[in-house]
Parts: C-alpha cells; structure tokens; sequence
C-alpha cells in the first residue's frame, strides 16, 4: 500500500514536503497499510529526520499538521524512538518506505 494509491497524493508532493522538513526516511505503518482503517482512523506514518536537522516540540507539530492536510485524515507522526520498546521492532520490521533520501 502507498500513499499515493491510497490517499491520492503524489510522489513529487510527498517527496516536496520530506526536502523541505528535511526528512531522511518516510514509511507508513499502521492500518492504512493494512487498508483495515475505520471512520476516524488516523495515518501511522513513521519518519526518521536527518540528523543535524531533528525539530523541537512545535516543528514536529507543524510537520503532523502539514501531512495530515496532505493526507486528508489525522497524520499520527512518530520516530522509531517514540516507539514502545514493545512492539518497535514489529513495526520497524512491518513499516513499509514512501520516501528516502539518497
């Protein structure tokens, strides 16, 4: 499953927006990889920022804001980091990548 079949979203637009937030890998998770989203599911999207270039509390916020009116849907941002060490590796190993940087 891809965003871009999925939410109608191009590659050119994700990748604009990956640049610009200086994203070095974007991947979607959840169940809209599964495509077993209900009324009011959110977009598990896993993303991992170039290193010298991590945001604070507010940026990170305004990059799930972007996403989520990309995506038409709420966007749950998350870094591996962010990942409960419980199921981490299954979704490290599940998430499939939309974007990464060369």
């Amino acid at each position: 499953m891809s965003l871009e079949g999925k939410f109608g979203v191009s590659e050119r637009e994700i990748r604009s927006l990956c640049e610009k937030f200086r994203i070095r890998k974007l991947s979607l998770f959840g169940s809209a990889l599964h495509d077993s989203m209900k009324e009011g599911s959110d977009i598990d999207l896993l993303v991992e920022f170039e290193p010298d270039h991590v945001p604070g509390l507010i940026a990170f916020a305004k990059i799930q804001n972007t996403f989520s009116e990309l995506l038409g849907h709420p966007v749950d941002l998350r870094t591996p980091n962010d990942l409960s060490p419980l199921f981490r590796e299954d979704v490290l190993h599940e998430a499939q990548a939309q974007y990464a940087s060369s």
